[in-house]
């Protein structure tokens, strides 16, 4: 195998022999000789792998990870040829129609309607920058064509024409924030942990072919990867020690969308951690709290300024918004999610037995057990290889736990799950994490269903898998090769027992029902498995040098 000097000084325009080519494990084992990547003696070689090595000069690693956006846009553009949520089914259709009558309020009323309008008919319901975003989207797409965002009468509206620029505004909206995040993520990791050029493209290409992030944004259709592209510049950020800037584009996600705040515990913990350890250091501090109060004050100034004066004043937007973005009045869960109160529901009826306000104040309680340990070893060992650990804890965390859960939430802790491809795992890691990822997929295989993605699941998840040849991939454990054999047996199991057998009369969600329960157990072991890592992480790191605000 050559040495990372020699993969990028080469000239040699011919691909390497198949004995040569950079695996996962062989593109880090080669810049770190006490890198994870071979650690049970596996062949890693991948079919992307094996492309890649066609790029393995350094003249051309520049290609790759050109060729690898590409790959990852032609994934998205095929799952958005196929229907989105709500499609055809009336009255209120579905995701789609709600981000498209959002640009059309925003587009065509005063700020300070947009929380207020026809709350019945998907009113507004995240923080301003998604409502600001939508006023571009619906702009630029009144321009266009007028009728697809014209005020009341555009409710419903299906044309293709529309659907083709709704999908597109998704993929640019991923080109300016997502796709540069996760480059310039994978970048720092590279660099910080000396592994080879050419491993860019291959964990660059692990992240961006995310199955349930593509099939959530490009098939049933949100601009989630927004508000990750946000967060992950800030975790990066942070990381690069840049602390205020990275503060500010946490703000920004939280401003796009609330659900951010799963990553907000171990983030916060962390900042304060360097703020107080070795030594206090107030400067810090101030200028980080600064930072925040402003970044929220100027997204939220324009809404507040254009109400001062009207019957509905600067106080009454706030509280609205922020009733709006927190609606505690719909319930503990939506829909079917792998969470621990829909599970439980399966078996003890909470929302029969006890009230909301109980269930409020218990799933508060079980959050802030379940993410207390993420708090606690961040604020006292503030390590940066530590810090994505801790961000993907608590988010599995909030998404177990908390109250007012969607299905589609789960892709907040995959982000900084798969995140930790970019470093160097270990195939032991590498397992688990592309497990979870499988097992995320499947939790989404109901509301997929629903919106007519049944091919576009099966293939979307095939591709990925047989790209990154994650089902080669278990760990050591007898332990751990049992429970993902086993969880994997149990999904294949389920889809045959769904297309081939009818549910009894009296149980019509049976199927649905062992999809959550199965799910919810994958993810309750993935969490105590990430919580043994957060640990090691923070045990064995060396405490940060150098941190600059």
């Amino acid at each position: 195998m050559a040495t990372s000097h020699e993969s990028t000084t080469s000239d040699s325009a011919v691909p390497t022999p198949k004995s040569e080519v950079p695996s996962i494990a062989d593109e880090k084992s080669s810049n770190n000789p006490q890198g994870g990547g071979q650690q049970n003696g596996t062949d890693d070689e991948t079919p992307l792998s094996l492309f890649l090595s066609t790029f393995k000069a350094a003249r051309t690693q520049w290609v790759a990870r050109q060729v690898i956006i590409m790959i990852s846009l032609l994934f998205r553009l095929g799952v958005g040829l196929g229907p989105y949520s709500g499609f055809s089914d009336p009255p209120m259709h579905g995701d789609f129609e709600a981000q498209r009558h959002w640009m059309e309020i925003t587009y065509h009323l005063p700020m300070k309607e947009w929380y207020w309008y026809d709350l019945q008919y998907w009113g507004l319901d995240y923080p301003p920058l998604t409502a600001y975003h939508s006023w571009v989207m619906g702009a630029i797409g009144s321009r266009i064509k007028s009728s697809w965002f014209a005020l009341d009468t555009s409710r419903g509206c299906e044309d293709i024409n529309l659907k083709s620029y709704m999908r597109n505004t998704v993929i640019i909206s991923e080109l300016l924030i997502y796709i540069p995040a996760v480059s310039m993520f994978v970048r720092w990791t590279i660099k910080n942990q000396k592994l080879s050029p050419l491993y860019h493209s291959i964990a660059s290409a692990a992240i961006l072919l995310q199955p349930a992030l593509i099939l959530i944004d490009h098939g049933h259709f949100q601009y989630n990867a927004v508000m990750l592209g946000l967060s992950l510049l800030a975790i990066t950020n942070i990381l690069m020690d840049k602390l205020v800037v990275g503060s500010v584009f946490f703000v920004l996600s939280l401003c796009f969308k609330q659900m951010a705040l799963y990553y907000s515990i171990p983030i916060f913990a962390y900042l304060l951690g360097i703020c107080i350890f070795p030594r206090l250091n107030l400067p810090r501090f101030i200028s980080l709290a600064l930072s925040v109060l402003v970044t929220f004050a100027l997204v939220f100034a324009p809404i507040i300024l254009t109400s001062a004066g009207g019957p509905k004043g600067p106080y009454d937007q706030v509280v609205q918004i922020l009733i709006r973005i927190f609606p505690f009045a719909r319930g503990l869960w939506e829909d079917k999610v792998a969470n621990i109160w829909c599970t439980l529901n399966t078996f003890v009826k909470l929302k029969v037995l006890y009230s909301s306000d109980t269930l409020q104040r218990l799933s508060l309680v079980t959050t802030f057990v379940s993410v207390l340990p993420a708090f606690i070893l961040l604020f006292l060992y503030p390590r940066k290889k530590a810090l994505i650990w801790g961000v993907s804890a608590s988010a599995w965390a909030f998404f177990l736990f908390s109250f007012q859960v969607h299905e589609k939430s789960v892709l907040l802790p995959l982000l900084p799950v798969t995140l930790q491809l970019a470093g160097d795992p270990g195939v032991n890691a590498q397992s688990y994490i592309y497990w979870i990822n499988n097992v995320a997929v499947f939790s989404l295989w109901p509301l997929l269903k629903r919106d007519g993605l049944v091919l576009q699941y099966f293939v979307i998840s095939f591709l990925a898998n047989w790209l990154m040849a994650s089902f080669k991939k278990l760990p050591d454990s007898l332990l751990g090769k049992v429970t993902i054999i086993l969880s994997y047996a149990g999904i294949v199991g389920l889809h045959a027992m769904e297309f081939l057998i009818e549910p009894p009369s009296q149980y019509p969600d049976l199927w649905v029902l062992g999809n959550i329960t199965l799910s919810f157990g994958c993810f309750a072991i993935f969490l105590l498995w990430n919580y043994v890592q957060l640990y090691r992480a923070c045990m064995q790191s060396p405490p940060n040098d150098g941190v600059r605000t």
